[in-house]
């Protein structure tokens, strides 16, 4: 699922447009260190992405050349429901941990479970999508605590994402519905009856529900950040008039 708002995830959201009492001194400069690492760690998996490309002169199994940078930095988008449980970013902590919840599903419980989806080329879309989101996302947090936020980095963050979520989302159902049929045949994380518990569980079927999920979700988080572009870039045009 995207991140927005998530877009979020998603990643969350962090930022808003409520005028409340910043984070402390400490947990500020928290944030500013958090923020630049997460950056710097997506520029990584964009660099690599750029020279394996470069190197091979395809676009295809790009996934290997980036599988542990993404697995860690997308896992490490967890402390980001820390970050709201405890107060120091002034977002949900419900939709903070959907939004990241939902893409560290993706990335563990989809793309490295099921092994025969890292060769599909919608594996690539999606992680260019994030990748070229997330720089984006954790740069406008960079520099919004330093309250020095570059007018570039704004039109980006409330701008790019007409493309990045669609091709984001697009990647990510293709990848889903990719592994469907290994998760058919194998039998990966379902459980049968009869057991101790008497408890079941169809992974498959699981990740059917997950992808008709996507259906009133996205359009919500998607026209959601249009609304909040129409918010942030009126009012820009209005301080440069």
């Amino acid at each position: 699922m995207p991140t927005p708002p998530t877009a979020s995830a998603r990643p969350a959201e962090n930022g808003g447009q409520r005028k409340r009492r910043g984070p402390g001194a400490l947990a500020t400069a928290y944030l500013v260190i958090y923020n630049v690492v997460m950056t710097a760690g997506w520029l990584v998996i964009a660099v690599g992405l750029v020279r394996t490309y470069l190197t091979k002169g395809s676009y295809h199994n790009l996934y290997y050349s980036i599988e542990r940078p993404l697995k860690f930095f997308q896992t490490g988008a967890l402390l980001e429901i820390g970050h709201c449980a405890v107060g120091i970013v002034p977002s949900s902590v419900v939709l903070t941990a959907f939004q990241v919840m939902s893409r560290v599903f993706l990335t563990w419980a989809v793309t490295h479970s099921v092994r025969e989806v890292q060769n599909e080329d919608s594996v690539l879309l999606f992680v260019v999508a994030w990748t070229i989101t997330e720089i984006i996302r954790y740069s406008f947090y960079t520099f919004s605590l330093l309250n020095h936020l570059p007018y570039i980095i704004k039109w980006a963050r409330y701008t790019l994402f007409i493309v990045l979520y669609p091709m984001g989302v697009t990647g990510e159902l293709l990848t889903i519905y990719a592994a469907l049929p290994t998760v058919k045949k194998t039998g990966l994380y379902s459980i049968s009856l009869p057991n101790k518990y008497n408890f079941s569980f169809d992974y498959y079927t699981f990740l059917i529900l997950v992808m008709m999920s996507y259906i009133p979700i996205f359009p919500q988080l998607y026209f959601h950040m249009f609304h909040q572009r129409r918010k942030v870039i009126t009012a820009e045009h209005k301080k440069s008039d």
